[in-house]
């Protein structure tokens, strides 16, 4: 990512569903990735198709303690903690929906 970054790759791409690396590293739990592209001014509310933005992503897959290192790199980013998808889901309700507790508490720590 850091090689493509320096060749100029486009940071804000999106797919056909509209993600962009950022919400795909955010989904995956890829923290050093989510570093390089926040570095790289990844737009870090982006939304896809579905309205969802990287943090979104992030505090719905928050199982893995990976998962909320991501969420505090974009919070710290200064990610949008109470955008909504196209649902009007937030990412407090889908980590509290999902039963991510130590991203619940996470997610209240930065309100």
């Amino acid at each position: 990512v850091k090689l493509l970054l320096e060749k100029g790759a486009d940071v804000d791409s999106k797919d056909s569903d509209g993600q962009t690396p950022l919400s795909w590293a955010a989904l995956k739990g890829h923290e050093a990735v989510v570093k390089l592209l926040l570095e790289g001014k990844a737009d870090v509310d982006s939304k896809d198709s579905y309205g969802q933005t990287p943090l979104l992503w992030a505090a719905q897959k928050g199982h893995e303690a990976v998962l909320g290192a991501v969420v505090k790199l974009l919070l710290e980013g200064k990610a949008d903690i109470d955008s909504k998808d196209s649902d009007g889901q937030t990412p407090l309700s889908w980590a509290a929906r999902k039963g991510h507790e130590a991203v619940v508490k996470l997610l209240l720590s930065f309100k």
